[in-house]
C-alpha cells in the first residue's frame, strides 16, 4: 500500500477502533487501488478515499420486545447507510448474536463496491441486531421485527434506502417488518424492502438469486479456461438461503454437490445433495444438518475438522466471513481445487486468497460473485415502481445479464490495470471508479 493510501488507511483504524471486519474489508480494497490513483489523481484531490470510508449515516438504536413467558428483553439495532452517490441505499439486515457496528460497515462497505458492480442505480448500506432468531417462536420473531422497524420506519423509504435480508432475515422476517412498516406509515410502499413475498410485491428468482448467480459466476470464470461445471465435484458451506439455492443451480449445471454444512458441523453426500430434502428441514422445518442426515441414507455427519477438507474441484464458500482460512486454503489446492466463488461476504482471509491465486485457482471475490442477490432486488424494485410483475424465466435471463456483465467488467479492468485474471483487483477497481466518479459529479455533500 502506497503512503497516501496508508495515511487514509490509519486514519481508519484511528478512528473506527476494534471493529476488525471493516478494517479488514477497507485494507482489502486498498491494496488494489495504487494504479487507480497515478492514473485519476483528481480522486486524491477530492478527497474520494476519505469520503468513501466514512459513511453518511450510523444509524445504533435500542430494540425492547416481549418474549412468550412476558419478560422484556432488550437487544441492539443497527442501519449504516453508507454511500448514496449511486442511488439510495441498498444492503441487507442481518439477525446474529455476532452483529456489532463493525459488522455492520464491513458489509456496508463491500456492498459500496457490489452494488456499483451490477449496473444498477442502487447505493451501499447494511444494518441488522444481536437478536438471535434461532430457537424463537413466531411470535418473538414476529414482536422483536415489529419493535426494530417501529425505530427504523423513520429512517428507510424507496427513494431513501431500501433494506432486504441477510443472515437470520427472510421471508417470514421480511413479512413482519414490511408489515409493521405499513400499520405506522399508512402506505403500501412496497419498493421499501425487497425479499418480499410473491403475492406481495415480490419478484421471482429473488429467493434463488444470491445462490445462483455465485454459480453463474463460477460458470464464467471456469468458461475463461474452456471448461464448465458439467461433472465437477462442488463443495458448498453453508445451508441458508444462499448455499441451498447454489447447490440446485450446480446441480441443474451438472454437477454433483457432494457437502454443506452449519455450526454444527459438515454432511458429506457422496450421491449428491437431496436439494428438496435440504429445503424441507432448512427452510421449513428450521432444523440442523443431523435432521438431514437421519433421513437421507448414505449421507454422513461430521463434527469435527473443515468442510474444506472434502475434495472438490470448485468451492463455494456460502456461509459467514473469514470462514476459510489459510489451511484451509492449502488443503483445498492439495485436493485439486481449480475455483473458488464467494457466495458469502469476505468468507476468505486475506492470506488464504493470497495463498489460492498464487496456486492458480480461480477466485471470484464476494462483491462480484454474490451480487446477484442484491443486482435481483434492483429488478424487485423496478417491478415495484412500475406495479408490474416478471415471469422466472425472463427475470433469470436478467439475472444472467447482471452477473455476466459483472465477470466481463472484472476482467476487462484487471487487464487494463496490468493483473490479468485477477478477479479481486478487477472487481474492486471497476466498483471504486464509479462510486468515485460519481462522488466528484455531485460535489462536497
Amino acid at each position: 500500500m502506497d503512503s497516501q493510501l496508508q495515511s487514509v488507511f490509519d486514519a481508519v483504524l484511528r478512528r473506527n477502533p476494534g471493529e476488525a471486519e471493516f478494517h479488514q474489508a477497507v485494507r482489502e480494497v486498498f491494496e488494489s487501488l495504487e494504479p487507480v490513483l497515478r492514473k485519476n489523481p483528481q480522486y486524491v484531490e477530492a478527497a474520494v478515499l476519505e469520503r468513501i470510508c466514512e459513511p453518511e449515516r450510523q444509524i445504533v438504536f435500542r430494540v425492547p420486545w416481549v418474549d412468550d413467558t412476558g419478560r422484556v428483553q432488550i437487544n441492539r439495532g443497527f442501519r449504516v447507510e453508507f454511500n448514496s452517490a449511486l442511488g439510495p441505499y441498498k444492503g441487507g439486515l442481518r439477525f446474529h448474536p455476532s452483529v456489532y457496528l463493525g459488522i455492520v460497515k464491513f458489509l456496508g462497505f463491500e456492498q459500496i463496491f457490489k452494488n456499483s458492480l451490477t449496473g444498477m442505480p442502487i447505493g451501499g448500506g447494511k444494518g441488522g441486531s444481536d437478536f438471535d432468531p434461532r430457537g424463537r417462536s413466531d411470535g418473538e420473531v414476529m414482536r422483536f421485527c415489529q419493535s426494530f422497524m417501529t425505530e427504523l420506519y423513520r429512517h428507510i423509504g424507496e427513494y431513501t434506502d431500501v433494506p432486504a435480508g441477510d443472515i437470520g432475515v427472510g421471508g417470514r422476517e421480511i413479512g413482519y417488518l414490511f408489515g409493521q412498516y405499513k400499520r405506522i406509515t399508512n402506505r403500501y410502499e412496497s419498493g421499501v424492502l425487497t425479499g418480499k413475498g410473491l403475492t406481495w410485491g415480490g419478484s421471482l428468482v429473488r429467493t434463488e438469486a444470491t445462490g445462483y448467480g455465485t454459480v453463474m459466476f463460477a460458470e464464467s470464470m471456469l468458461a475463461t479456461k474452456g471448461q464448465d461445471l458439467d461433472g465437477r465435484r462442488v463443495t458448498v458451506s453453508g445451508s441458508g438461503n444462499v448455499a441451498i439455492y447454489a447447490i440446485a443451480k450446480a446441480q441443474q449445471r451438472g454437477a454433483n454437490v457432494v457437502s454443506f454444512s452449519d455450526s454444527s458441523g459438515y454432511v458429506v453426500d457422496e450421491a449428491g445433495v437431496d436439494v428438496d430434502l435440504l429445503r424441507q428441514v432448512k427452510e421449513v422445518e428450521r432444523g440442523r444438518v443431523a435432521d438431514y442426515v437421519a433421513r437421507r441414507p448414505g449421507a454422513r455427519l461430521v463434527t469435527g475438522g473443515s468442510i474444506w477438507d472434502v475434495p472438490a474441484d470448485v468451492a463455494l464458500p456460502c456461509a459467514t466471513q473469514n470462514e476459510l482460512d489459510e489451511a484451509n486454503a492449502k488443503q483445498l489446492v492439495a485436493n485439486g481445487v481449480v475455483a473458488v466463488a464467494e457466495g458469502a461476504n469476505m468468507p476468505t482471509t486475506p492470506e488464504a486468497v493470497a495463498l489460492l491465486q498464487d496456486a492458480g485457482v480461480l477466485f471470484g471475490p464476494g462483491k462480484a460473485a454474490n451480487a446477484g442477490g442484491v443486482g435481483t432486488s434492483a429488478l424487485e424494485m423496478q417491478q415495484n415502481a412500475s406495479r408490474d410483475a416478471w415471469t422466472f424465466d425472463y427475470t433469470e435471463e436478467r439475472l444472467q445479464h447482471i452477473m455476466t456483465g459483472i465477470h466481463d467488467q472484472c476482467v476487462e479492468t484487471a487487464d487494463e490495470y496490468d493483473a490479468p485474471g485477477n478477479y479481486v483487483v478487477g472487481a474492486n477497481i471497476a466498483g471504486f471508479t464509479k462510486v468515485a466518479d460519481a462522488i466528484i459529479a455531485l460535489g462536497v455533500i
